[in-house]
């Protein structure tokens, strides 16, 4: 089942397109993640999937509806997005900012209710961040301040959570913490989740479905066994890579590679 999906979508600044002619279904009820070289659209496709950014032509297919047709609270109350870089807190706390993701929910007055205070409640806990409530976000750690953006994300209590490198600034400790918080919340949940990442062997561990982009275009989608090849990261990020079995899971992993020089590639 496809909840969500673009047609043809082509996404760019300027004259200059990223995205082209793009057609994607995102798997409902999964973990999806994004892999690709810097600048291949990405993060492009994320905004504009999510409305942060407008798309030159082309749909975005919400729950049968163009998403460009539903209201700004509607689409808040199906999606959150984690962005890459969060937008300035201005000396907010970290409950006050968590806060902020039961918007969509509010009416009349915007007073917070008993549920919305449950489920911020709910967001710090899982994220670690319920001590730091009544700290100010620009006083925490690069980590720190990673995982409260997160919890506004999972505060907005959508069944589709956008996440562009959820792991930014954390520690092999920390990152392995959301995932597995992110992994948590599909299995347990169903939420469907869908981030960018750029460690290969994290995306074969944490994915049910793989989207490998170079220059705007899908190279190759399906799952890890399907993606994580030889000759897909080699057209994907020019590399030759040597895939292996991970021990524990027995998924495949990206175990050395080297660049491919550009006499090679001709």
């Amino acid at each position: 089942m496809f909840r969500l999906q673009t047609e043809n979508i082509n996404i760019g600044y300027g004259e200059r397109l990223i995205v082209k002619n793009l057609t994607v279904k995102i798997p409902d009820k999964k973990i999806t993640t994004i892999i690709g070289g810097n600048g291949c659209g990405k993060s492009t496709l994320l905004k504009a999937i999510t409305r942060i950014i407008l798309y030159k032509s082309g749909k975005v297919i919400l729950d049968g509806e163009d998403i460009t047709k539903l209201d700004t609270k509607t689409v808040a109350k199906k999606l959150a997005i984690l962005p890459q870089t969060p937008e300035s807190t201005n000396g907010l706390t970290v409950g006050e900012l968590v806060s902020y993701g039961r918007f969509p929910y509010q009416s009349g007055l915007g007073r917070l209710k008993k549920h919305d205070y449950e489920v911020i409640e709910w967001a710090l806990e899982v994220t670690g961040t319920f001590d730091y409530r009544f700290l100010p976000v620009d006083a925490l750690s690069g980590g720190q301040r990673q995982r409260v953006w997160i919890a506004l994300a999972l505060a907005q209590e959508t069944e589709i959570i956008f996440l562009d490198e959820p792991t930014t600034y954390l520690d092999m400790a920390h990152q392995l913490e959301v995932l597995e918080l992110l992994q948590r919340l599909n299995k347990e949940q169903e939420r469907t989740i869908v981030m960018v990442l750029h460690d290969l062997n994290q995306a074969a561990r944490f994915a049910d479905y793989i989207i490998a982009l170079r220059d705007g275009q899908i190279i190759k989608s399906g799952d890890c066994e399907t993606v994580l090849t030889h000759d897909v990261l080699k057209e994907v990020f020019h590399i030759d890579a040597e895939i292996g079995r991970d021990p524990r899971t027995n998924k495949p992993i990206c175990i050395t590679y080297d660049l491919i020089k550009e006499e090679k590639r001709k």
